[in-house]
């Protein structure tokens, strides 16, 4: 299973299948087409989502952090042992089947399998912990000459950053074709973290239609490169897979232009929910460094790929101030006035607020209140406050061109199969039934996918 983050299906099956023959030779006798991915549509929970068969709320993941309970501004990382539904290389390993994992997420600290699990790019950079079994540590450490597991992508040094995105990404597939050689797996997946941060760092050098479209760069054909490097890496690992074993090629969402960003904080306290004690904010001021007056707070933001809204609940927040019966109006008093907002060209932003409850099988974990989508997800979410308006034309962490989309994709070539054949969109939620029933394994009654007849 070769997972490839972020890539959408105009990227994999059209732009750059010119520069990946390794892997138009796979999808050319494939069953493929848009897989479509969960809300939302973000690297931890969607692969979560992928290898469960289960959705986010279930998951208890809404994304890479989560609000402890009973603090304000206190956040943690998921991490693979709070799952409460087994992902498929778990439901391999209690069945004595042997599985090779590296880096799908949420995988800090890597999980036991019968097998090798190598962890994500959440892993801390320092950590020793990194891959299960830990004697295979100094293993990979030697084949990489340095395992990277992730790279910091929102930075102005844009040579710096392509230069470790290519090392990095020539490292974890050196490391796939060490453990691929050592047996014959049932299951080996392996997550590209390289083509995501390819997007979110060069999207405006390569893309004429991005509003920050950057013409003549010296990065114009650095997407080409990278997506050529990417290709010559996964021939080197295909070149040594026997015609017997099938082979998926998938990606959690998809990726597009950024527009900009929508400061949700700074509306919730122009529209009356959010209040500060002292001074206003500085240009760009941290909400976490700011004193709020919790004590006529309504309700607070946090920023990310969307907006999450928190609700200050009495008896669960500490100095919580709305009743649960309030909440319901609430809920319809803030989604009307986002619905309402409109972008500095006076076109509608285009909110879609949602409530989890309504979204999922079950709500698990610590949620937000609200999630709400902004333009069709081309808009991110800011957290800072103090800036002279509520539209901001850049990411407030840092450079960042791109952001995520609901189509991603998948292609699965099986064995005895010949030509292509495209298929009608799928669901993220669906892989992991049919990677079970493909593998003659049955699936889990609880797990809400079912098998997609046509891949099996």
């Amino acid at each position: 299973m070769l997972g490839l983050d972020s890539v959408p299906p105009e990227f994999l099956f059209d732009r750059f299948l010119p520069k990946m023959p390794n892997l138009r030779t796979v999808i050319e006798r494939s069953r493929y087409g848009t897989l479509t991915s969960t809300d939302p549509p973000i690297t931890v929970p969607a692969w979560a989502v992928m290898f469960t068969g289960m959705d986010p709320g279930t998951l208890g993941l809404y994304g890479f952090r989560h609000r402890r309970p009973g603090s304000y501004s206190d956040m943690y990382t998921p991490t693979p042992q709070m799952l409460p539904a087994p992902p498929l290389w778990s439901l391999l390993s209690r069945m004595g089947r042997r599985v090779a994992v590296i880096g799908m997420p949420p995988g800090y600290p890597p999980p036991t399998v019968n097998g090798v699990y190598v962890s994500d790019f959440l892993t801390p950079d320092d950590a020793k912990d990194f891959v299960t079994p830990h004697s295979l540590a100094g293993e990979i450490q030697s084949v990489s000459g340095g395992y990277d597991f992730d790279i910091t992508f929102r930075a102005e040094d844009r040579p710096r950053v392509e230069r470790e995105l290519f090392a990095m990404t020539r490292k974890r597939w050196a490391v796939a074709r060490h453990l691929w050689k050592k047996e014959a797996w049932d299951l080996f997946a392996i997550h590209e973290i390289g083509t995501d941060r390819l997007h979110h760092a060069f999207w405006k050098f390569f893309d004429p239609h991005h509003p920050r479209y950057s013409p003549g760069s010296e990065y114009a054909d650095v997407a080409d490169r990278y997506y050529a490097l990417l290709d010559e890496e996964i021939g080197a690992l295909l070149a040594r897979v026997p015609s017997d074993v099938s082979i998926l090629v998938a990606s959690d969402h998809g990726s597009m232009a950024m527009h900009g960003c929508f400061c949700i904080n700074q509306w919730l306290q122009q529209e009356g929910y959010l209040r500060f004690k002292g001074p206003a904010p500085a240009p760009g001021a941290a909400f976490e460094s700011l004193e709020v007056d919790w004590d006529h707070t309504t309700a607070w933001g946090a920023g990310g790929y969307y907006a999450r809204i928190f609700f200050n609940v009495k008896g669960r927040e500490p100095r919580g101030r709305v009743s649960a019966s309030e909440i319901p109006a609430l809920t319809r008093r803030i989604e009307a006035s986002l619905r309402a907002v409109v972008r500095p060209d006076g076109s509608p932003l285009g909110a879609r607020v949602l409530v989890p409850a309504s979204v999922y099988h079950e709500v698990r974990g610590d949620p937000p209140d609200l999630m709400v989508y902004f333009g069709d997800l081309r808009w991110r979410s800011a957290g800072t406050l103090g800036h002279p308006g509520l539209f901001l034309s850049e990411n407030d962490t840092g450079p960042d061109d791109a952001v995520h989309s609901f189509d991603g994709v998948f292609a699965l070539a099986a064995p005895g199969r010949s030509g292509m054949e495209h298929l009608p969109p799928q669901r993220i939620l669906d892989i992991a039934p049919t990677l079970l029933r493909h593998l003659g394994v049955p699936a889990p009654a609880a797990m809400q996918g079912r098998a997609i007849d046509a891949l099996v």
